[in-house]
């Protein structure tokens, strides 16, 4: 079966060089393409494709509002944004909308096939800017590690990590329950157990916490810059 891709981008020389780029790859398709955020979340509803390609700056709704309300409809949505700029809030907001890779448009020729592989292997993908920022503490709850100790969490049991890698992968309740032969009721309770245990209110914490502590992987993009490798 192959793996379909929705492209969302409102310049159609971009969503062009993403779908030369993307469709190259033996085993992948195109599904769909959107010239807006609204087209983007109506297409992958209709669509149900296993990644979306979103560009943040587009009209009538943006990358980011189209995340939110993609992640909302489905969590195991799997989403990449492209930026032009890694600035701290993009980023932040990025990640609170519930983006699982965060690619510069001017990486993208580079890097985007790698994006997409680590996010099949259930690991995010990052640039070195926004793995920084996570690892310096600066999108854990707002606490900017210069300026105070990090949080301090309380012990997890194993079964309780293995629950949080699979969620922190964007496994659903009942996925999680099924890959760990559980009743759906017992991984939702899990879930909540280990939520309010750590004091979190949303997956993006639960996803950063596990980023931060190793249960997950994050692959970093590369800081090469070659030559006639950007789509802008």
């Amino acid at each position: 079966m192959k793996l379909r891709i929705l492209i969302a981008d409102d310049h159609e020389l971009v969503r062009r060089g993403l779908f030369s780029l993307l469709q190259a790859h033996e085993g992948w398709e195109i599904c769909g393409e959107a010239s807006d955020g609204r087209e983007a979340v109506e297409k992958a509803k209709l669509l149900n494709p296993d990644f979306v390609i979103l560009d943040i700056g587009m009209p009538n709704l943006n990358g980011l509002a189209a995340t939110r309300q993609l992640v909302q409809h489905d969590p195991s949505f799997k989403i990449i944004v492209l930026t032009i700029t890694d600035s701290d809030q993009v980023i932040r907001e990025a990640l609170n909308a519930g983006a699982r890779g965060f690619l510069l448009k001017s990486d993208a020729a580079r890097d985007l096939v790698s994006a997409i592989e680590a996010l099949q292997r259930g690991q995010m993908f990052f640039t070195p800017r926004v793995n920084e920022m996570v690892l310096a503490g600066f999108l854990e709850k707002g606490v900017v590690a210069a300026r105070g100790s990090p949080p301090k969490f309380p012990a997890l049991t194993p079964r309780e990590r293995e629950v949080i890698q699979l969620l922190a992968e964007g496994k659903s309740s009942k996925e999680v329950a099924s890959l760990l032969n559980l009743s759906t009721k017992t991984a939702e309770t899990h879930r909540s157990n280990i939520m309010r245990k750590l004091g979190f209110h949303s997956i993006r914490d639960l996803v950063l916490y596990a980023v931060k502590n190793n249960i997950i992987q994050v692959q970093i993009s590369s800081e090469e810059h070659p030559g006639n490798n950007t789509i802008n």
